[in-house]
């Protein structure tokens, strides 16, 4: 009888394997934004992956003004021309100050300036340690109201709050789930 309890006790654990692994949440494969002018043409795409030491985001830019220019995470998943205010201020779910020089720390989605060459195209891979694909999770890009990339006109001065003095938003792209699209 020991021998008989002994075994449907372990039958019931690997049946009940799957249900236990699946309730801890994954992160998602993978992620991508199909990044816009104001005018609707098409200048990019990001495509965005977990990675151990945090989420890189292989962007691929075209046809964008040479110079530096700031590339940020923001709070709303909407790129309404004209100026993208729709996608919201900058990630912030820790509730921090703008800016990597800022001593009271900086937003999730603040990352290094990018820098387009004199021909508007950029092939180039960032890692964003403070945003995860996890989804639940505060720092998650996927959040109730969305997410969005956004390129702005001006470099990034990693200080000045809210958002650098990085100029207007001239390119944006919604994050959504899933592998890159391609064009």
């Amino acid at each position: 009888m020991n021998h008989l309890s002994a075994l449907v006790s372990c039958s019931l654990l690997v049946v009940g394997a799957p249900a236990l692994a699946q309730s801890s949440a994954a992160p998602a494969s993978g992620a991508n934004a199909q990044l816009k002018t104001a005018d609707g043409k098409d200048v990019g795409t990001a495509t965005l992956t977990q990675a151990p030491d945090g989420v890189r985001i292989a962007i691929a830019l075209r046809g964008l003004p040479p110079g530096e220019h700031a590339f940020h995470v923001h709070a709303v998943g909407k790129c309404e021309a004209p100026g993208f205010t729709s996608a919201g201020p900058h990630f912030n779910p820790g509730n921090k100050k703008h800016g990597k020089l800022n001593p009271d720390g900086h937003h999730a989605g603040d990352m290094d300036d990018i820098t387009i060459p004199a021909n508007g195209n950029l092939s180039l891979t960032i890692v964003n340690k403070d945003i995860t694909l996890d989804k639940g999770k505060p720092n998650s890009v996927f959040q109730a109201a969305g997410t969005a990339l956004v390129v702005h006109a001006k470099e990034d001065d990693y200080k000045t709050d809210p958002a650098g003095n990085a100029g207007d938003r001239i390119a944006c792209g919604v994050v959504t789930e899933g592998p890159a699209k391609t064009q």
